[in-house]
């Protein structure tokens, strides 16, 4: 089997460091060196689509711009990558998220991939008017999707559960292609809904065993239903082992312990079962230096110390970062949402150097 890989859009803005971030009124904190306008998430969507990728991840948040409307902007700014649009279902009537994805699948020609997003952080879901406690936002996802996969089966859909209800639910006309779902969660309320709903798994970048042994819980739970699964990671590709862990110790030292401090405690009081994951992989420790936060061969925690969700990059010579994708292809992992910073060049250095080593060992598909 082949990997698929996918790149990823800043919408928060985009620059040299982990913690840099836009901020419409400047005084919230330091902007991005990037700002996240059309023309700058253009060429990160352009470099991606010239070096191979498949899609785009677009996150979804108050901390960035809108997924759904950055996306459909970019439609006619590429002609063949594909974008995997992330949104929260608790914030959004699952009727018009078909119509949406539909809309979207339109007009793009069959290139939107739809990434649930159900939350598991309490602070940011209260943002959204969404006072749902963990399990049961698992709960409304799992009907949110029922009723999006009937709306999508081109005849009036009427569901009623314990969260949501609909009555005649339908849209102009059921996409085609459907688009896939990708849906991630740790928890043993999300497990199950991903197994009934999810074409592919997203695990955020754990080691090689732990993902195994994730990949595992939720095939069982699947059963007989095709399930494919991904991984979230961050990338510093270069041409010597040394030149890599020199970019990544360049993003260590450039976080103060006050910035991993006040992270740490936002992160360590989150609801969701994948985040405390992937605290406990680092600890918030920065004692041992950059190799200290090698958590497997070519595997670094660094990001996690700062940045919530996904924390750990791909680190070292082309040949390493194809080692470990071939690692964890071995699991089962068959997709890959990788990033970078800043995401424009990381793009080219994974592009230009990994990919050919990839081809190489016959593990890419051809686009």
């Amino acid at each position: 089997m082949s990997v698929t890989l996918h790149w990823f859009l800043p919408t928060s803005g985009d620059g040299r460091t982990i913690v840099e971030r836009f901020h419409a009124n400047r005084s919230q904190g330091p902007s991005a060196q990037r700002q996240p306008d059309l023309d700058y998430l253009a060429q990160v969507a352009r470099a991606a689509e010239r070096q191979g990728f498949e899609g785009v991840l677009t996150p979804t948040g108050t901390w960035c711009e809108d997924a759904w409307l950055t996306t459909a902007a970019l439609i006619r700014e590429t002609t063949r990558l594909k974008f995997l649009v992330a949104f929260r279902p608790g914030v959004i009537s699952p009727t018009l998220a078909a119509q949406m994805a539909g809309t979207f699948q339109r007009l793009s020609a069959g290139r939107v991939l739809l990434n649930i997003v159900t939350g598991g952080d309490a602070v940011e879901q209260r943002r959204f008017g969404d006072w749902h406690e963990h399990d049961a936002r698992y709960a409304r996802t799992d009907e949110f999707l029922t009723i999006v996969r009937g709306v999508w089966s081109g005849q009036p859909f009427s569901f009623e559960g314990e969260h949501l209800r609909v009555e005649g639910a339908t849209t102009l006309a059921a996409p085609a292609p459907v688009p896939p779902i990708y849906f991630g969660g740790s928890s043993p309320a999300a497990l199950p809904v991903a197994a009934r709903h999810a074409d592919v798994y997203l695990t955020w970048g754990e080691p090689p065993a732990q993902v195994a042994e994730k990949i595992g819980k939720v095939r069982a739970l699947a059963g007989d239903r095709p399930i494919r699964f991904g991984v979230r990671l961050h990338t510093i590709s270069r041409d010597t082992s040394a030149e890599a862990w020199a970019e990544a110790r360049k993003l260590l030292d450039a976080l103060s312990p006050e910035q991993v401090a006040k992270a740490q405690a936002q992160l360590a009081a989150s609801e969701s079962v994948g985040q405390q994951r992937m605290v406990a992989l680092h600890g918030g420790k920065l004692d041992g230096g950059v190799r200290g936060l090698e958590i497997h061969p070519n595997l670094w925690a660094g990001v996690g110390l700062v940045r919530g969700g996904a924390g750990t990059a791909l680190v070292g010579s082309h040949e390493e970062v194809a080692d470990l994708i071939e690692e964890y292809h071995s699991v089962g992992v068959s997709e890959f949402v990788l990033s970078g910073y800043p995401h424009l060049e990381e793009a080219y250095w994974f592009g230009d150097g990994v990919w050919p080593e990839l081809a190489r060992r016959g593990l890419l598909k051809e686009y």
